[in-house]
């Protein structure tokens, strides 16, 4: 089998090959890649390369294909995992499986450390280890890109979980947000934010008050318009979009909208110290700050409070990613309609596309850029569709469907798509 992949010889050294795949192994599987959504973590490997602890020191020799938020169908199965799984059954993959038999020992994982197993691919082989580890999670959606965007949510289910609350007087951590709470996310109106919102007032242990701050009020407005204040208020949540940018002390403010108390959680989505510094400020009594976003800087660092750890019990805590349990939870709530984190997605390509959008991620405007593996397209911003329907039939057709789903990415859009975009073996 033939399979058309972005492979990472070395820092900023990414290219599109073509090559051959060995036949499977016995407890190997073969599958064929659909869709992949690109993170931000793979922009990290991807500057650090080899220095990067989950990708091989001999990437320039053995280079890997990068990708780790994707979904697809299987093709041919080994014999070990035959009976459990099965050709035409799409998947998807929790990346966070530590694999210590895998090239880079317990820090392998797909996208940063396998030569044959990554989302940036038409066609993968998927080691023994990932279904050793039950984290080759069967998806019955309708839509590849859903089980793409399951990594990064299942991240945000995670995170949510990892946050604990005290009794005073005793050493039980009661984990999760406070139900009924107080909770803010700073910096939170981009695509992980936009999740974390839809999570937090649709699940079932919800805040009171959930506060969401940024400085781009363009992206306040979208949170605004795709997650609005009404339908949370339906679910027993009243949610405000703040604009802190021009606010002088915003601090004094965000503790106004709990009458001074302060928040009992509260989720820092940008690396950045006076963001970190902000949401420690804020912190209510036994609050618990949670720093999702992962920086490149290792020596990252910010000033923390710690008259307010010993005598108001305020705590920190961190997650990477999220486990097996919270990616099946994201799929349980996709599947029934009560999550839809399509407003995620801003921008739409083929595989060609991968390697520039990974490079400038920093730097592109808008929210997930999803990239189907097996089409030839350029990386297009959905909002743009209409302004190129004039000069190909395709976007012409995409635009109108998005347009019946909100501006949104649909099923309906992927399907048409799959079936008239170029193929990228053209």
């Amino acid at each position: 089998m033939r399979t058309t992949a972005v492979r990472l010889y070395g820092a900023h050294d990414l290219r599109l090959e073509t090559f051959e795949l060995p036949p499977i192994r016995e407890n190997e599987i073969l599958a064929q890649v659909m869709s992949d959504s690109i993170c931000m973590s793979c922009y990290k490997a991807v500057v650090q390369g080899a220095a990067h602890k989950r990708v091989p020191a001999d990437i320039a020799e053995h280079p890997i294909i990068i990708g780790h938020e994707f979904c697809g169908k299987i093709l041919e199965v080994g014999g070990k995992w035959r009976g459990q799984f099965y050709p035409g059954q799409k998947f998807a993959v929790q990346p966070a499986l530590k694999d210590p038999n895998g090239p880079v020992g317990v820090y392998s994982v797909p996208g940063y450390s396998y030569p044959y197993f990554g989302g940036a691919a038409t066609h993968i082989i998927i080691p023994n280890a990932v279904m050793e580890r039950g984290c080759l999670l069967p998806y019955t959606g309708d839509a590849y890109f859903y089980g793409s965007l399951a990594e990064p949510m299942s991240c945000v289910v995670g995170a949510v979980h990892a946050n604990y609350h005290t009794t005073p007087g005793t050493y039980t951590h009661d984990m999760d947000i406070k139900a009924g709470g107080a909770c803010a996310i700073l910096a939170g109106a981009g695509p992980m934010g936009l999740g974390a919102i839809d999570y937090l007032i649709n699940r079932d242990r919800r805040p009171q008050v959930l506060v969401v701050t940024d400085i781009d009020q363009q992206r306040l407005d979208r949170a605004a318009q795709l997650l609005p204040v009404e339908m949370a208020a339906t679910r027993g949540v009243a949610l405000q979009y703040v604009n802190t940018r021009d606010i002088a002390d915003p601090v004094q403010y965000l503790r106004a909208l709990t009458d001074g108390a302060g928040y009992d959680d509260v989720f820092v989505y940008a690396p950045v110290a006076p963001i970190v510094e902000q949401a420690d400020a804020i912190l209510g009594f036994d609050g618990c700050l949670n720093f999702f976003a992962g920086p490149t800087d290792p020596a990252f660092s910010a000033r923390l409070n710690f008259y307010n750890v010993h005598y108001t019990a305020t705590h920190v805590v961190g997650t990477s990613g999220g486990n097996t349990d919270d990616m099946q939870e994201s799929l349980d709530l996709m599947s029934a309609g009560r999550i839809n984190p399509a407003g995620m997605i801003t921008h739409i390509g083929g595989l060609r596309a991968d390697i520039p959008a990974t490079l400038q991620l920093p730097s592109l405007p808008g929210g997930k850029k999803l990239i189907y593996t097996n089409i030839d397209l350029e990386l297009t911003a959905i909002e743009d569709f209409p302004e190129k329907e004039q000069s190909d039939p395709l976007f012409a057709e995409l635009a109108a469907i998005t347009a019946e789903h909100q501006g949104l990415w649909s099923a309906e859009a992927e399907a048409y798509l799959l079936a008239h975009a170029p193929s990228i073996e053209e």
